[in-house]
């Protein structure tokens, strides 16, 4: 007896997702989905029973009338032991009888679906997510979740960044400081005995000099491109589309002041969405859409190619995500089958 009795909250728990999705489309609200627990679900079965099932019943009559009414006015002359209809009565006798009383009821049965009705499924709606809607407690811990896991992100971002600027200067930059340091060495060894070798050996140590400062300049350019210094987010999409894969159109509205790390974000993730669309997307034509409402930038890229993209399948959409949670922000996409694809990137800049 208890093991089915155990099982009924994982079985209304579906039916209880349904109502909540029902009740936040009918009143245009979205609070999410509440975590599993068993006692709410069976609570709000409970209470889903003493008043849902009378607020169906009552629309139930008033759609059932407003069917059988047209039946009944039509086939009265069959039926001559049920001399009713659903709201205003009297003995059917004859089709002068029939048709105006027939008339009357369906009036009175729409008027009262459309007067009662609405606030009715209204009034059920409010109530069904005051029950499933996520306590003040539960969405705390839900945000504190989130911001941990972002934390998480945050913090493995950034040692594989570190990491990578490592790499790069330890392989690239401070082994030609070090050829360079060498062949000045050796240039200073031989300049009294060989002015020539030490000329040679000179001009080798200038070329490495402006190589390293050209792979030091590309690094540091993956950590804040120059770019938006010196032209701000428009501009830096603006030379951006310009060397797009695809041809892009660019829209950006006046965003006044946005903090260096939301340009950054932004930046970047309009390159990776560009870049994926250059790459994989097959796609003739682009277009980004920069605004700014209020407290909030957000960026739209849109493609008109094959789509099927899905940040779980490891692409470079989830290190956008990760880049825009860094920051508190979200990063949603739509990629149907066929196209189009629209990646849009949400960041607080307050």
């Amino acid at each position: 007896m208890a093991a089915p009795l155990l099982c009924v909250p994982s079985l209304v728990q579906p039916w209880t997702e349904r109502h909540r999705r029902w009740a936040e489309a009918l009143l245009g609200q979205s609070v999410g989905p509440r975590p599993r627990a068993a006692r709410r679900n069976l609570g709000w079965l409970v209470t889903q029973v003493v008043t849902g099932l009378p607020a169906g019943a009552l629309a139930l009559l008033c759609l059932g009338g407003l069917l059988l009414t047209p039946v009944i006015t039509v086939l009265w002359w069959a039926f001559p032991t049920a001399p009713w209809l659903p709201v205003i009565s009297f003995r059917i006798t004859s089709w002068g009888t029939a048709l105006p009383l027939g008339a009357v009821n369906l009036v009175s049965l729409a008027v009262m679906a459309a007067v009662v009705l609405p606030p009715l499924a209204r009034a059920h709606a409010r109530w069904c997510l005051a029950i499933l809607a996520p306590s003040p407690a539960e969405q705390l811990v839900e945000r504190v979740t989130e911001l941990t896991r972002t934390r998480t992100d945050v913090l493995q971002a950034h040692s594989a960044e570190l990491r990578r600027i490592e790499r790069d200067l330890h392989d690239g930059t401070q082994a030609r400081l070090v050829a360079i340091a060498m062949r000045l060495a050796v240039a200073g060894e031989s300049l009294s005995d060989n002015p020539d070798a030490a000329a040679i050996l000179v001009r080798q140590a200038h070329t490495e000099t402006e190589d390293a400062m050209t792979e030091l300049r590309s690094v540091i350019r993956t950590i804040y491109p120059p770019v938006l210094a010196d032209q701000g987010l428009s501009g830096a999409l603006g030379t951006l589309a310009t060397r797009a894969g695809v041809p892009t159109r660019i829209d950006i509205d006046p965003l006044g002041e946005v903090p260096a790390a939301v340009e950054a974000v932004a930046y970047f993730a309009v390159t990776e969405a560009l870049a994926n669309i250059a790459r994989h997307s097959r796609a003739t034509r682009a277009s980004v859409r920069v605004t700014r409402s209020g407290a909030l930038l957000r960026a739209v890229v849109t493609d008109n190619g094959t789509g099927g993209a899905d940040a779980a399948r490891g692409s470079g959409l989830d290190g956008m995500r990760r880049r825009a949670a860094a920051l508190d922000g979200i990063m949603k996409i739509s990629s149907p089958p066929g196209g189009p694809t629209v990646v849009t990137v949400e960041l607080p800049c307050a």
